[in-house]
């Protein structure tokens, strides 16, 4: 409450003094002011102080990118309300409502007034929008360019400018808020698991050193004192193959660490490759969790209807240019095509037949749900289309009744037009759900295996 009300008068004071600045011209006349030139370097020493430090109140946000963003939206909130005011004073200057009889009256006097506030304004517009667009990571491209398309229609440059500010606004408060719980919970190190953890990424994507499959959450569990590793397997490959990279990749770990077990967390087909590599001599004593998350254990039958339905000829193209353009990316051997027929319902079937599970491992799945075909990004927006017709509800590739496997499973479902597609359970996009902190998803996670023991 007690920010609520500083913010309140934040916005009061600094909206006034604002408005005062961009209208001295006018505020002088009307008030037959002494000592202009004193005024003149009074209201611009405040106006300058405004561009700088745009709030008083002593909550500040916690990083210095976050602080550059709240900045930013402060001045652009700023400028908006002393925009309107100085719009309204100019009406009322320009219709007589003010000084009447006076040079005040003069429309001539009124026309000045407004272009040295309208220029005035601008600045703080610009100082503003410059900082939140660089600084925001959840606008994203997409409210950018809507913010520039609109800058210069009417009323719809007002709408465009409300979904900035608004956007901008939940990202700070949202972000602020995720560094204080982990302030307040980070002696509980409540992801220091006993065993570190293995992330193993998906079909069609690699562990980069400079864009992670995985967003923000290993920073986010590496904070609340989890190690993590990563698989380093190629983007496509088919699941026998990618098994034998993961369990390439265990035995490695276990030699540069000294540990004597990981836990596995891995996403889409991560997930059957993983289970295959428990299945390789020497590698199952050295596991002490398995948790898939979006895997599609029984497959999808949407890729079975595909693959029947695309040609040969137009597949092995496909496959091709695909292979050509990660092996120059750094995948020694991609084989799109093998990847793709893993991921087929018949496959799975056999694959789940030859593929028993590990007694002393321990395994659980989670799925999720997409609502709506609007909720997911492109491509996920058509293929849930797709997706269920043929396996109904689904996140956008794969279907719910494929996601089970082993103790303990969980679809995760949120209200509303959105729910959680495919990518949104590995943060691809970076987006703050409102319904889903994906982040705290997989800290909650981490810290049940180390309850656990693992």
């Amino acid at each position: 409450m007690k920010n609520i009300s500083l913010k309140i008068l934040n916005f009061l004071l600094y909206t006034a003094a604002l408005f005062l600045a961009c209208n001295l011209y006018a505020a002088g006349r009307i008030l037959s002011l002494p000592a202009p030139v004193i005024l003149w370097i009074s209201a611009l020493s405040v106006y300058l102080w405004i561009h700088v430090f745009p709030v008083f109140f002593p909550l500040r946000p916690r990083t210095g990118r976050l602080k550059v963003c709240s900045d930013g939206c402060w001045l652009l909130i700023l400028f908006l309300s002393s925009s309107i005011c100085s719009v309204g004073l100019f009406l009322c200057g320009c219709f007589g409502l003010l000084s009447p009889g006076t040079p005040a009256a003069n429309p001539g006097f009124w026309i000045i007034n407004s272009l040295l506030a309208i220029l005035l304004e601008a600045l703080v517009f610009w100082n503003g929008i410059i900082r939140v667009y660089t600084s925001s990571l959840q606008l994203g491209i997409r409210i950018r360019v809507i913010g520039i398309a609109c800058g210069m229609i009417p009323i719809a440059h007002l709408i465009a400018l409300g979904v900035i500010i608004r956007t901008v606004t939940r990202e700070v408060s949202y972000e602020n808020q995720k560094i204080l719980l982990n302030e307040r919970r980070g002696k509980e190190r409540i992801c220091a698991t006993k065993y570190p953890i293995l992330m193993v990424h998906g079909v069609f994507f690699r562990d980069f050193r400079y864009f992670n499959y995985w967003g923000r959450i290993p920073r986010e569990l590496e904070t609340n004192g989890a190690r993590v590793f990563y698989g380093n397997h190629q983007s496509a490959a088919s699941v026998a193959d990618s098994g034998r990279e993961i369990a390439d990749r265990i035995l490695q770990i276990i030699k540069e660490t000294g540990c004597e077990k990981v836990n596995i967390i891995a996403h889409s087909k991560g997930g059957l490759d993983a289970r295959a590599a428990l299945q390789l001599p020497g590698i199952a004593g050295h596991v002490a969790s398995l948790t898939t998350v979006s895997t599609p254990h029984r497959g999808c039958e949407f890729a079975d209807y595909l693959l029947t339905r695309i040609p040969a000829k137009q597949q092995a193209a496909v496959a091709r240019a695909y292979n050509a353009a990660l092996k120059k990316a750094g995948d020694p051997n991609p084989d799109f095509l093998g990847a793709v027929r893993d991921l087929t319902a018949s496959s799975c079937l056999e694959f789940n037949k030859k593929t028993p599970d590990i007694t002393d491992v321990y395994y659980q799945s989670f799925g999720s749900r997409l609502n709506r075909a609007v909720g997911g990004r492109f491509p996920l927006n058509f293929t849930y289309v797709l997706a269920r017709r043929f396996d109904g509800a689904n996140d956008g590739l794969v279907g719910y009744r494929s996601f089970p496997w082993g103790t303990r499973y969980q679809l995760l479902t949120v209200k509303g037009a959105r729910g959680i597609s495919h990518g949104d359970m590995i943060d691809l996009n970076r987006e703050n759900l409102p319904e889903f902190d994906v982040r705290e998803f997989y800290v909650q996670l981490v810290a049940g295996l180390k309850k656990k023991g693992f």
